[in-house]
């Protein structure tokens, strides 16, 4: 629920990881994720302002499902941010320079219509799906 009396505020999401080294990687050295507090256990993340916590399990997570937007098949679940169009430019580039393999690919989706945006999908380390996004304007996040 938010409207202009409530301020947005950093969101916290836990999840889950089969291989912290693995994900320090991933989300500190390759994200570029500044971290927060830890143990053998778990470690918190500094993710574009949000706090993502990877917890320590025996098994892997996958996305369980996909869902048809724009032709491509989306991981459901999955978590990301909006970024600015640059920074999220940015990240695209990092991310292809550091050979990662997206689900899908950046792209923009839906041009020329209400909600036009830039998209890409990847899998972390553990197999969590992330989608990143940007729109050219904001007013368009959640128009109809």
């Amino acid at each position: 629920m938010t409207d202009s009396k409530h301020i947005l505020r950093p969101f916290h999401l836990a999840f889950p990881v089969d291989n912290l080294d693995a994900a320090r990687r991933f989300y500190g050295d390759i994200m570029g994720c500044s971290e927060g507090r830890s143990s053998d256990h778990w470690i918190d993340f500094n993710f574009y302002g949000h706090q993502i916590v990877t917890h320590l399990v025996e098994q892997k997570s996958s996305p369980v499902a996909a869902s048809e937007v724009d032709t491509k098949a989306v991981p459901i679940p999955h978590f990301g941010v909006i970024l600015s169009p640059d920074d999220w430019q940015a990240l695209a580039d990092k991310l292809r320079a550091a050979q990662v393999e997206f689900v899908i690919e950046p792209y923009t989706r839906f041009k020329g219509e209400v909600g036009e945006q830039s998209t890409m999908f990847l899998l972390d380390p553990a197999g969590n799906a992330l989608e990143f996004k940007a729109f050219g304007d904001d007013a368009q996040i959640f128009a109809n």
